[in-house]
């Protein structure tokens, strides 16, 4: 059976021999209650093994592994801000974001972990079998390697099913990426305690619920695509919801509206017309912000702020640690919006810069903005903001709160919608905004930097299957 079969089939599948949903979820449930965790914020000077650079004031950890927070200066000469400065989460390593899965009697299962991150909105949420950077799994924290890496990175060409290196946040992070990858075992696997058996349909169930699979999972789940024609017809087509059975169709096409030449050339003038200077610049030079003994902050207390935490959570590699956090000033809200083009549904897509990328610009969701900018009705920096606040119900697909990654953020999370928009509505759009079908969207996502990853969280809860 072919990798697209296996990854359908699975998707199909919501009963479940080893676990059912509701298994799980009081699963997630007992591992809150069971596991002990406690984080309690601290001032900086408390944070056992970080200290401030004496020269740049970056925070960083005396062994010059993990991450660093250190300040950039932006300078482009578009848009509406063309000049600022910023913290940003400075982490060159590429770590690992997999997930194993095995057949059982012909249905494709996948090891999920419940997982603790230090600022999680509700501490165990559903990760993939591996989660850990470049400095976990070398064991420079000293504690034990993580549990199953062994299987990545022995996997043999013929065991990897999905192999892609994406982008984290990039207003927030410097050039951080990850390795996203699945892979096939066909022998013995242990099943540890805080693992188990799931489905690809029952995680895509659990990702339309508020804060139960992390980021990690997320973006890992939206590598799997279907485009294979003769594949989803020879399904019964009672088994799909109708809007899933439209979406599906959607990913067969990749050329809709836009070509995929056509859509290249778009981001290729977006990129060369953009005159972009970024520089990495030391922390105490980073302007309208404050270093404080507890936090690092803007002065009018706008976007973001860097505390210090200091961590237990029993069942980690190390117990106890001590590490800085971003915490966000606010939640953010992150929708598309689709409409029927020729017969086939099309993503309102953005090509959004964030001074933190690899290459300016990736594709991002039709509106990526704050709760207060999404609020403010006299906001010209955000297009299409009026239809996200004026969508009718019945036309609002997804709406959920999905937590961003807990290892470096504390409780944020963001609002990620999917909203169909009637015939009325404009095909002529601004000149960073393009319709793309779902296929070409999932043709993109083949290859690195080009789906951002608040756009890969949005695509990864596409539900396809009746409830």
């Amino acid at each position: 059976m072919n990798t697209e079969s296996l990854f359908l089939n699975s998707l199909l599948k919501l009963e479940n021999p080893f676990n059912s949903l509701e298994e799980i979820l009081l699963w997630l449930e007992r591992r809150n209650q069971e596991v002990k965790v406690k984080i309690d914020k601290m001032p900086f000077r408390l944070l056992d093994k970080w200290v401030f650079d004496d020269q740049t004031c970056n925070l960083r950890h005396e062994t010059g592994k993990f991450f660093s927070i250190d300040g950039l200066h932006v300078k482009k000469d578009s848009d509406f801000v063309t000049q600022w400065c910023q913290p940003i989460i400075n982490q060159p390593e590429v770590g690992y974001l997999g997930i194993i899965t095995k057949e059982f009697n012909g249905i494709l299962y996948f090891l999920m972990q419940a997982k603790i991150e230090p600022g999680n909105v509700n501490c165990v949420q559903l990760s993939p079998t591996l989660q850990a950077t470049k400095s976990n799994y070398t064991q420079t924290h000293a504690g034990r390697a993580p549990l199953y890496l062994e299987y990545f990175q022995n996997a043999t060409p013929d065991q990897i099913l999905v192999d892609q290196l994406q982008s984290e946040q990039g207003a927030r992070f410097l050039r951080k990426r990850n390795r996203n990858i699945i892979i096939k075992i066909d022998g013995e696997i242990p099943v540890y305690e805080d693992f188990r058996w799931l489905t690809l349909g029952q995680i895509k169930k659990m990702i339309v619920q508020d804060n139960l699979v992390n980021m990690d999972t997320r973006t890992v789940i939206s590598g799997i695509t279907f485009s294979n024609q003769s594949l989803i017809r020879e399904h019964n087509s009672s088994l799909y919801s109708d809007i899933g059975h439209e979406l599906l169709l959607s990913s067969m096409i990749t050329s809709g509206k836009n070509s995929m030449g056509n859509l290249m050339t778009w981001l290729c003038s977006l990129k060369s017309t953009c005159n972009l200077v970024v520089d990495h610049i030391p922390l105490k030079d980073v302007q309208d912000w404050i270093v404080s003994d507890d936090e690092i902050y803007h002065k009018e207390h706008k976007y973001f702020k860097i505390t210090g935490v200091n961590v237990h959570i029993e069942n980690r590699e190390v117990k106890d640690w001590c590490q800085p956090l971003v915490e966000p000033m606010e939640h953010g809200v992150c929708a598309f919006l689709i409409k029927k083009i020729y017969g086939t549904y099309h993503f309102l897509v953005q090509a959004k810069f964030e001074c933190g990328n690899f290459d300016m610009y990736e594709f991002a969701p039709t509106v990526q903005c704050l709760q207060s900018e999404l609020s403010n009705s006299s906001d010209t920096k955000h297009h299409f903001i009026f239809d996200i606040n004026n969508a009718k119900k019945e036309n609002i697909l997804i709406d959920t709160y999905q937590s961003e990654e807990g290892g470096r953020f504390y409780r944020e999370q963001n609002r990620n919608m999917l909203i169909k928009v009637d015939e009325n509505f404009p095909e002529e759009l601004p000149k960073n905004y393009a319709w793309m079908t779902l296929g070409q969207l999932n043709s993109f996502l083949k290859y690195n930097n080009f789906i951002n990853i608040q756009a890969r969280s949005i695509l990864s809860a596409l539900q396809y299957v009746k409830q």
